[in-house]
């Protein structure tokens, strides 16, 4: 039996007490330890959720990039001008605080790759398609296969809803495809022995020259042990309204306020009794609608909730209602229907290639009122 592959994995976001990015990527390298001998390489202010969650302590090394990335984050936030973070504006500037990350963990490995101590090397995260990789060039010379991905983003907003971008004061974004000038784009693409794309629209974003390196696969996923499978038909329907949750941030592109005003009639009607889960600046005025409607007996808001706790939350219902209209990935939906509860989802992005007609609900993009 040929002993397992010795892979470098190169994640900088690697977190299993965070969601989204930091979350995949540390699931992704986890999940390629069980089939390869792995050694992570991932940034230091990940080290005690990845040591606590028992991550061996002589399987990664952690890189100090916190200036450089806080830098950005800082910046991104006054550019923006708001409470929360404008994705477009941060990943820009994370072009220029990323790199750093990338060659001091080359000067760090730099001369066990050269003596061969590893068959590939695979950057998990970051995910967005803009960073490119000061790496994938030096491994080329040194003919240590590189893998990029999953690689996802970019998704563009819209044109049913052109307040969207305005609301999210994502000004920047007219300007994206201005990433494909940074240094290091064509290089990480030309050296990389494959590119995993996670999305549709992220294989459309890849120049024709590197299409044939490409492999398709969505970076979410569900574990198991956690969300274990049902389905639909396992699920016993109570006596009473039926159960509708929404899972996500309390901003205007998930569409919660949507899904309230859709959910009104039956709501009242004693039909229905809506969860919404999670927390966000459209919160205080989804709790004034309810409080105007009066139907505060009926629409539970359970503020954040830890991902290791969502099935808990999940189980209960029998629809999972999710009107994003900008979604790259979607692992909520799967998660969601892992425990079989129907999903009614937005044909577009990631939950429209992740549901199918045979297994939810999708719906078309389109205006608001038809929505």
């Amino acid at each position: 039996m040929n002993p397992k592959p010795r892979v470098l994995i190169i994640a900088e976001a690697a977190n299993p007490a965070l969601t989204s990015v930091a979350l995949i990527g540390y699931s992704l390298a986890q999940a390629l330890s069980t089939v390869a001998e792995v050694h992570l390489v991932t940034e230091l202010r990940n080290q005690e959720a990845l040591l606590a969650a028992g991550w061996p302590k002589e399987a990664v090394t952690f890189i100090d990039n916190r200036f450089a990335q806080g830098l950005a984050f800082r910046i991104a936030k006054y550019l923006r001008g708001g409470t929360s973070l404008g994705w477009t504006i941060y990943s820009a500037l994370y072009n220029i605080a990323y790199p750093l990350f990338e060659l001091k963990a080359w000067h760090h490995f730099k001369k066990p790759l050269t003596l061969g101590h590893y068959d590939i090397v695979h950057r998990i995260t970051p995910l967005s398609p803009t960073i490119g990789s000061p790496l994938a060039k030096r491994l080329k010379k040194l003919g240590i296969p590189f893998i990029w991905g999953p690689i996802n983003g970019g998704t563009p907003w819209p044109k049913e809803f052109p307040e969207l971008r305005t609301n999210e004061r994502e000004w920047l974004s007219p300007f994206r495809k201005l990433y494909r000038f940074l240094p290091w784009f064509h290089s990480t693409r030309q050296e990389a022995t494959a590119l995993m794309v996670a999305s549709r629209h992220a294989w459309s974003e890849m120049p024709k020259a590197y299409q044939d390196k490409l492999i398709y696969i969505p970076e979410n996923a569900i574990d198991p042990e956690r969300f274990p499978l049902k389905k639909p038909s396992e699920r016993l329907i109570e006596q009473g309204p039926i159960k509708v949750a929404f899972l996500g941030r309390l901003v205007p592109y998930k569409g919660a306020d949507m899904l309230l005003e859709a959910a009104l009639p039956l709501i009242k009607a004693g039909r229905m009794e809506l969860f919404i889960l999670g927390e966000g600046p459209q919160r205080e005025s989804l709790e004034a609608t309810v409080k105007q409607e009066d139907i505060a007996a009926h629409v539970h808001f359970s503020g954040w909730v830890d991902h290791t706790e969502v099935a808990n939350h999940l189980h209960p219902c029998q629809i999972f209602a999710f009107p994003s209209v900008r979604e790259f990935g979607g692992g909520v939906v799967l998660k969601a229907m892992a425990l079989g509860l129907c999903p009614i989802v937005i044909n577009y992005g990631g939950p429209g290639e992740l549901v199918t007609d045979n297994t939810g609900i999708r719906l078309p993009l389109s205006t608001r009122a038809p929505l």
